[in-house]
């Protein structure tokens, strides 16, 4: 077989361009599954899309690929909010905190006082 009729994969063309994105997304999906805030076990997956666009006498043919990964979520954070009043009658949100605020821990650290936040009434 002579060189003119060697045939390559698609994902060669474009001077390489289109094993790139493929490579470009690996790294991001590989990038997910080490990530300690993800769900080690979750499914990851890389879609190609191959669109091809022949012209009216179909003697060229346009071809274009696009990558796309789909990642795993982050694992939710969660917190405890305490509904109370400031003392002036207005509702305040505070953050729920390990301990009493102003508390020594056991490594001589003091818990520190959660911020407020005022809730907008409507009414």
């Amino acid at each position: 077989m002579n060189e003119q009729n060697q045939r390559d994969s698609i994902m060669s063309m474009a001077r390489g361009a289109f094993e790139e994105r493929v490579d470009y997304e690996m790294d991001k999906v590989i990038q997910n599954i080490l990530d300690p805030n993800t769900k080690a076990t979750a499914k990851r997956k890389i879609t190609l899309t191959i669109e091809l666009t022949p012209d009216d006498e179909r003697r060229t043919i346009g071809v274009s690929v696009t990558a796309k990964s789909t990642l795993a979520a982050t694992n939710p954070v969660a917190t405890a909010l305490y509904v109370t009043s400031d003392g002036n009658g207005e509702l305040v949100v505070a953050e729920m905190v390990p301990q009493v605020p102003g508390q020594m821990n056991m490594d001589g650290t003091q818990q520190e006082t959660p911020k407020l936040l005022k809730l907008v009434q409507h009414g």
